[in-house]
């Protein structure tokens, strides 16, 4: 089996495969500062909660876009799994190219959503993670990672709202049942969603436009990627498990393994 671990400015996500199968998956607080014996220890129990004893790993995988929990994270996975992750960074085979102006600026999620798309669904394609932030990123035809955009995430936006608003209240983030809201937490989700949604599209189309790919392939992820998803005709494919597959895919190319 495979321990695949995703990093996020929210949420840990993992997830255990068995084979090209995704057996399990998992979540924990990013900001909760943890030793590694605690990250040890939580995944272990819960790996044994779910029936996966760590004692049937065979390797893992990280890919993180926050540097200072790898240190206890990396710790806790060789010492409880006793496996070495593959950490998702420079000198890892990819498959990708990537031809942007600083290649070593493009995070590691990113590049892992990248992997994934183009294997799956083959090139070119748009990858939209709807995540803390939401990025569009272009891959071509041959595999090039050749642009991204980077724009505030819903649940970010949401929290400016409420934060730096005296009378604004937390909402939960969902779609109203109409645009036209008559009251403070409706007009606030109506602004949320409807405003994700057409920049979504106008995004969408821009790229289109400016890159020349009118056949261009739209591939969405991410916690609040269906909701946006289910919404417009521009998102081809909602793949909720992308980036675990990605990272999967990655570490079988650098262990020589065959998809």
């Amino acid at each position: 089996m495979l321990l695949v671990i995703d990093v996020g400015n929210t949420n840990l996500t993992f997830g255990v495969y068995k084979g090209e199968e995704l057996a399990a998956t998992f979540r924990m607080t990013t900001k909760i500062p943890r030793t590694s014996d605690e990250y040890g220890v939580m995944i272990s129990q819960i790996l044994q909660a779910k029936g996966l004893g760590t004692d049937l790993l065979e390797g893992s995988v990280i890919a993180s876009v926050v540097p200072d929990v790898m240190h206890s994270l990396v710790g806790g996975v060789s010492r409880y799994t006793g496996t070495t992750p593959l950490i998702v960074g420079p000198g890892v085979k990819t498959g990708i190219r990537i031809v942007t102006e600083d290649p070593r600026a493009i995070g590691a999620d990113r590049i892992v959503d990248a992997v994934a798309a183009y294997e799956k669904y083959g090139g070119p394609v748009l990858v939209l993670d709807f995540g803390t932030a939401t990025t569009y990123d272009l891959i071509t035809e041959k595999g090039e990672f050749s642009a991204g955009i980077t724009a505030p995430g819903i649940r970010i936006s949401s929290e400016a709202l409420w934060k730096q608003t005296a009378k604004l209240p937390n909402i939960e983030i969902k779609k109203p049942g109409s645009i036209l809201a008559q009251e403070t937490i409706t007009s606030m989700q109506a602004g949320l969603m409807y405003g994700q949604i057409g920049q979504t599209e106008y995004i969408i189309r821009k790229v289109k436009e400016e890159s020349g790919i009118a056949d261009l392939k739209v591939v969405a992820t991410g916690g609040l990627g269906r909701i946006i998803a289910d919404e417009t005709d521009t998102i081809d494919i909602y793949d909720s498990s992308l980036t675990l597959d990605g990272l999967r895919i990655l570490y079988e190319k650098n262990q020589g393994k065959k998809k």
